[in-house]
């Protein structure tokens, strides 16, 4: 009978060992449970953290990008500013550049025309002496001479003397004193030059006096 309780008991033993062990076994699961649930839901929180931090860096970086496009655009803003005054004031050298030398140009022709015209009754003169002093006199070669000179002066200078004689009057270049019978000219054509005249690139310094045949 001892040994039938004994044996019992050591049966009861072995059983509430199993149990438990079993009980162990469903705690230890229960808490790898709860740490797995745990780690989830961290997991979870860490991800929408993430998320929102993505998140807030996306836009962060969306107004970083917005805010340098305005810049970007206000410097070409600028830039376009900077090129149209360029422009105008390139625009405004080369008026000035043109300007001075059309000025500059009328300035000399100006200053030749008035030394031209200051000399022509010299000039004058110089042809009065030779027309009233024989050929062969050292007095008309030497008048001869200078006046040669003045010529050739004026020459240098772009000064020319209008053709006349033989020409067809024209009044831009011809001042007409008298009209003559002529069987040699035709009607209107210049028969005889009473005074020479001047011309500086197309502007006439002195039109030539002439006789027209008429």
């Amino acid at each position: 009978m001892n040994k039938e309780k004994k044996e019992e008991i050591e049966l009861e033993n072995e059983n509430s060992a199993a149990e438990n062990n079993k009980t162990a076994e469903e705690n230890e699961e229960i808490k790898e449970e709860n740490t797995a649930s745990q780690n989830e839901t961290e997991a979870e929180s860490e991800s929408k953290r993430d998320g929102i931090q993505i998140e807030i860096s996306r836009e962060e970086l969306i107004e970083e990008v917005k805010e340098k496009d305005e810049k970007i655009e206000e410097m070409d803003a600028e830039i376009d500013d900077l090129l149209s005054r360029l422009q105008r004031l390139q625009a405004d050298f080369v008026n000035y550049r043109k300007r001075s030398k059309r000025e500059k140009s009328e300035m000399t022709t100006r200053g030749k025309v008035e030394l031209c015209s200051s000399l022509l009754p010299v000039l004058d003169n110089f042809e009065r002496a030779l027309k009233a002093e024989e050929n062969e006199s050292d007095f008309y070669k030497g008048v001869e001479m200078i006046y040669n000179q003045l010529l050739k002066s004026f020459a240098d200078e772009g000064i020319e003397e209008i053709i006349a004689l033989g020409e067809e009057f024209n009044p831009e270049y011809h001042e007409a004193i008298m009209r003559v019978e002529s069987d040699e000219f035709e009607e209107g054509t210049v028969t005889e030059i009473v005074q020479k005249g001047f011309i500086l690139d197309d502007r006439v310094i002195r039109p030539a006096m002439v006789k027209v045949a008429g």
